[in-house]
C-alpha cells in the first residue's frame, strides 16, 4: 500500500529561523500517530508546516501521491488535510451550524453525522462562537475539520485547558475516529499517556529532530523512557 503522507529531509521554521531539522517519516492510510515532546521542540511547527504555514527551507512533503511542498494551505485542505489548530479559531459572529456548513464538503461527514458524534453541538447549533465554553469550542473545531471530509486529521493540543470530564469525552471521540472510522490522525498532545492510549504509533521530537519512534504501546509500557523523553511521570 502506498504512503498517504511522506516527509523527507524536511527543514522548516519562521523567516530565517529553522525549527525543524531533517525530519523524515511516513504514514499509511488509517494509521494514527502520537507526536510528543517537551514544549518548544517543534511539534506545532511540524503541524503548521504540513499545512503550508511556515517557511520550508528544504525537504519535501508528499500527500496522497502528490508533491505538495509548495502548495498553499487552501490547496492542502482541498487535497484532504484537515487541521484543528491549537487556538481553535472561532468566529464570534458565526453560529455553530454556520461554522460547519461554510466549509463542508461532500463525504460521509455530514452535518447529521457530526451531530450524532457531538450531540451537544446539535443543542448549541444556533449559538454564536463567543457563546460557547472552551470544550464546546473545541468540539466545533474538530467538527469543522471533519466536515471537510479529510483523509488525514491533524489535531494540535486538542485537550489543552479543558476540564477533565471534557478531556475524557473528546478522547473517546478521537479514539472512535481512529478505531471505527479508520481515519488517519496525527495528535500533538501534552497528555502523553492519553495520546499514546489513542494511537498506534509514537514519535518524539527534541530540538526539531526525531529522537524516538516506536509503537504507542511500547512507549506506554516503558514509563522510564517516556519520562526521559517527554518529562512525564
Amino acid at each position: 500500500m502506498a504512503d498517504l503522507l511522506k516527509i523527507e529531509g524536511l527543514c522548516s521554521g519562521y523567516g530565517q529561523a529553522r525549527v525543524l531539522d531533517n525530519i523524515s517519516f511516513s504514514m499509511r492510510a488509517g494509521e494514527s500517530l502520537a507526536l510528543l515532546g517537551r514544549n518548544g521542540v517543534g511539534k506545532s511547527t511540524l503541524m503548521r508546516t504540513l499545512m503550508g504555514l511556515t517557511v520550508r527551507h528544504s525537504g519535501s512533503v508528499r500527500f496522497a501521491g502528490s508533491d505538495i511542498s509548495n502548495a498553499p494551505p487552501h490547496r492542502r485542505a482541498r487535497a484532504g488535510l484537515g487541521w484543528v489548530p491549537q487556538e481553535r479559531a472561532m468566529f464570534p459572529s458565526l453560529t455553530v451550524e454556520e461554522h460547519l456548513t461554510t466549509v463542508a464538503r461532500d463525504g460521509p461527514w455530514t452535518l447529521a453525522a457530526i451531530y450524532d458524534v457531538f450531540p451537544r453541538l446539535r443543542e448549541r447549533r444556533s449559538n454564536l462562537g463567543n457563546q460557547l465554553s472552551g470544550g464546546e469550542q473545541q468540539m466545533v473545531a474538530i467538527a469543522r475539520a471533519l466536515v471537510t471530509n479529510p483523509r488525514l486529521l491533524l489535531l494540535d493540543e486538542p485537550m489543552e485547558g479543558l476540564a477533565p470530564i471534557i478531556v475524557q469525552e473528546l478522547a473517546a471521540v478521537v479514539g472512535r475516529l481512529i478505531r471505527d472510522a479508520g481515519l488517519s490522525v496525527i495528535v500533538v498532545e501534552q497528555h502523553a499517556r492519553l495520546a499514546l492510549s489513542m494511537t498506534a504509533r509514537a514519535m518524539v521530537l527534541n530540538r526539531g529532530q526525531i529522537v524516538h519512534e516506536s509503537s504507542s504501546q511500547e512507549l506506554l509500557d516503558d514509563g522510564a523512557k517516556l519520562g526521559r523523553l517527554v518529562a512525564v511521570a
